[in-house]
C-alpha cells in the first residue's frame, strides 16, 4: 500500500512571493476573502489498482495539470490493493475518514457503499454533453436500481484469460486453439490440458480461491465451460446451482495439471503465469500485459490472449467498468471541488483520452484513434466481442464473493460438488433478500 501526497508548488512559489511583495510595500498581506481568492479545499483520493493506476507516478502525472489550474485545491493520493483495498475502506468508514474521491467500479460504488446510502448523487454530472456519448451497455451497469448514479465511468476492459504460446506449441497443444478468433473449445481445453500434462507439465493451471481478487476469472472460466448461469437477466438473484456448473467444477478438480489452491489470489496467479510455472493464466486482461511487460522485460514467452473455452461456442467475458465516485461526506464545498475534478478529467476529449490511456484500458465513449497503430491494444480490442452480462451489481454482490471463493476451497478440499453448489446459491441469495 503506497500513499503519495501531491503537493502543488506553484501555490507555495505564489504565496511566498505575494508575502515578500506585501513586506516591501510595508503593508500586511490580504487575506484569501479579501483578496477574491477561492478558499482553499483539502481533498483525498484513493484508487484501487486499476491498470496503471496502480503506479503512483502515472496518477501524479494525471492530476498535475488539475492542480495547476485549481491551486486552491490540495489533493492526497492513496493506491489501495485488492487484497486488503476492502478492509482498509471499511475501516475508513467506520472511523469516519472515507476520502472524498474513489475510482473503481460499479460493484462497489452502486451495489455496495452507493445501496448503503454513504455515496452522493453523481446524476448532475450525467448532464453533461460528453456524458450523452457513454456507451448504452455501460449506462445501464452504471445506474443503481432506484436510477440513482453513484459512478462516473471512465475505462472498460474484456477480463479473459491467456496461455504459454510457446509451451502450447512445444506440447502440440496449440492446435486446440482458433489463433484468428482468439477462441477455443471446452473439449478443445480437455484435450490441450492432457497434451501438456503428456509432455510433462505438472502446473498447468490454478484455480485460485484464497480471496476475492481476480474472482471475475474463475467465475468466466467454470460458468463458459458447459455454459451456466450466474445471475438471472435482471440480476435479482443468483441462479449458479445448475447442472452445468456442477459439471464443470467436477471437470476442473478432475484435470490432472489443474489445481484448486486455497491460499492463492489473481495476482499470484499473474505472477506465475509470467515467471513460466504456469500453461495458463484464468485472470488476465491488456492492462495485465502491459504491466507485466514492463515489470518482466526478461520474459522469454509469447503471451496469447483468449476468450475462456465454451461448449456451444458462445462465449460470454466478464467485462471491467471503472469510474469515479464520491463519498457523501456532507461537504458541500468538497463534494463541489470533487465533482470538479471529475469534470477536469472527462469533459475535454483529449484531457479525457489521456486519462484513458493511463488506465491502459478503453474509453466507455468513442474517442477517434485513441490507439490507432497499437498492434497489442487491437489484439485485445477484439475480444471487446465477446463482453457478456455485467451482472456484478446484482444485490448481495459483497457476499456472494466472500462465498464463491469459500465454495472453490470446499471443493478443493473434497466436498461434494452438488452441495458446495447449492450452500454457495443459498448464501448469495440470502444475501440478496431472497431468501
Amino acid at each position: 500500500m503506497k500513499k503519495i501526497l501531491v503537493l502543488v508548488l506553484a501555490l507555495v512559489l505564489l504565496l511566498g512571493a505575494c508575502g515578500q511583495a506585501a513586506e516591501e510595500s510595508g503593508s500586511a498581506p490580504e487575506s484569501a476573502a479579501e483578496a477574491g481568492t477561492p478558499e482553499e479545499i483539502e481533498l483525498s483520493f484513493w484508487t484501487y489498482p486499476v491498470g496503471g493506476w496502480g503506479s503512483g507516478s502515472t496518477l501524479a502525472s494525471m492530476v498535475s495539470p488539475f492542480l495547476r489550474d485549481h491551486p486552491e485545491i490540495h489533493l492526497s493520493i492513496r493506491t489501495l490493493t485488492y487484497e486488503t483495498g476492502d478492509s482498509d475502506m471499511e475501516e475508513a468508514l467506520a472511523a469516519g475518514s472515507a476520502p472524498d474521491i474513489v475510482f473503481e467500479g460499479p460493484e462497489r460504488l452502486t451495489a455496495n457503499w452507493g445501496v448503503r446510502g454513504l455515496m452522493a448523487d453523481l446524476s448532475d454530472l450525467w448532464e453533461s454533453e460528453t456524458a450523452g456519448d457513454i456507451y448504452d451497455s455501460v449506462r445501464a451497469a452504471c445506474q443503481g436500481s432506484d436510477g440513482t448514479r453513484y459512478i462516473y465511468p471512465i475505462c472498460m476492459t474484456t477480463h479473459c484469460m491467456a496461455v504459454n504460446r510457446d509451451l502450447f506449441e512445444a506440447a502440440g497443444a496449440w492446435q486446440y486453439i482458433d489463433e484468428e478468433t482468439h477462441t477455443w473449445s471446452t473439449d478443445g481445453f480437455i484435450a490441450a490440458v492432457q497434451a501438456l500434462h503428456d509432455y510433462g507439465v505438472e502446473r498447468i493451471g490454478e484455480v485460485y480461491c484464497g480471496g476475492q481478487g481476480g474472482d471475475q476469472g474463475t467465475r468466466a472460466l467454470v460458468t463458459n465451460l458447459y455454459s451456466g448461469s450466474f445471475t438471472d437477466a435482471d440480476h435479482t438473484c443468483y441462479t449458479f446451482n445448475c447442472p452445468e456448473n456442477i459439471r464443470a467444477l467436477e471437470l476442473l478438480r478432475d484435470l490432472d495439471g489443474i489445481t484448486f489452491e486455497k491460499d492463492l489470489v489473481g495476482s499470484d496467479n499473474i505472477a506465475h503465469f509470467c515467471d513460466g510455472d504456469l500453461a495458463m493464466c484464468f485472470c488476465w486482461n491488456v492492462g495485465n500485459e502491459v504491466t507485466q511487460t514492463i515489470n518482466n522485460p526478461n520474459r522469454d514467452f509469447d503471451i496469447f490472449p483468449l476468450a475462456f473455452p465454451t461448449n456451444d461456442g458462445e462465449c460470454s467475458l466478464q467485462g471491467g467498468i471503472w469510474g469515479f465516485g464520491i463519498f457523501d461526506s456532507g461537504d458541500a464545498k468538497r463534494i463541489g471541488a470533487a465533482k470538479e475534478f471529475i469534470r477536469y478529467l472527462t469533459e475535454s476529449t483529449d484531457r479525457y483520452a489521456q486519462t484513458v490511456l493511463s488506465s491502459t484500458f478503453w474509453p466507455v465513449r468513442d474517442v477517434p484513434n485513441i490507439y490507432e497503430n497499437d498492434d497489442l491494444m487491437s489484439e485485445y480490442f477484439m475480444l471487446r466481442g465477446f463482453l457478456g452480462d455485467y451482472y456484478q451489481v446484482t444485490p448481495g454482490w459483497a457476499e456472494a464473493r466472500t462465498a464463491w471463493w469459500t465454495m472453490l476451497q470446499e471443493i478443493g478440499g473434497g466436498a461434494d460438488v452438488a452441495e458446495a453448489a447449492a450452500a454457495f446459491e443459498d448464501a448469495a441469495n440470502g444475501a440478496a433478500g431472497n431468501r
